[in-house]
């Protein structure tokens, strides 16, 4: 497990910015937070990791958006879903059986078709000394399986987590 705390949107961006360097095809991962947590903040951060320089934005309405980089990002917001059945409408065992990465908002909604190896980030705003702004973050990353374990071993040693 790693936390990293954040004090505005650029270090939000900065260490999604970090994680994508160790991405790969096939990587899954999954936001967690309430509303207005910083969950597409953290998808830009990755765009901008994998190369990607078109705007990032939502896909609360689109359900997903697809952006081409270094390596194909699949960005999925699940929130608007009502039942987990309605992932077969989209594709989705398609998307995480692709050579892209898949970044998925409110992973809660997929409940038991998530991949049993992904990266799980939770992020919440930080109660106390938070800024005026408002953009205070703690992330927290959950390796879920071997290949995670080591993605997070890399990342603290090379950006000195």
């Amino acid at each position: 497990m790693l936390i990293i705390e954040t004090h505005n949107v650029q270090e939000t961006q900065n260490a999604a910015r970090a994680l994508a360097a160790w991405l790969s095809p096939g990587s899954v991962i999954c936001l967690a937070g309430a509303l207005g947590a910083g969950k597409t903040v953290f998808a830009q951060g990755v765009a901008l990791g994998l190369g990607i320089t078109e705007p990032v934005s939502s896909p609360t309405f689109t359900i997903v958006n697809e952006y081409r980089g270094r390596l194909p990002l699949y960005h999925m917001d699940l929130y608007r879903l009502d039942t987990p059945a309605a992932l077969d409408d989209l594709g989705y065992e398609e998307y995480l059986d692709s050579d892209g990465v898949v970044l998925i908002e409110w992973p809660e909604r997929a409940a038991g078709l998530l991949p049993r190896e992904l990266l799980w980030v939770e992020i919440n705003r930080a109660a106390e000394n938070a800024c005026a702004a408002g953009t205070y973050r703690r992330l927290r990353f959950v390796p879920y399986g071997p290949v995670y374990e080591n993605l997070l071993a890399e990342m603290k040693k090379a950006c000195g987590y």
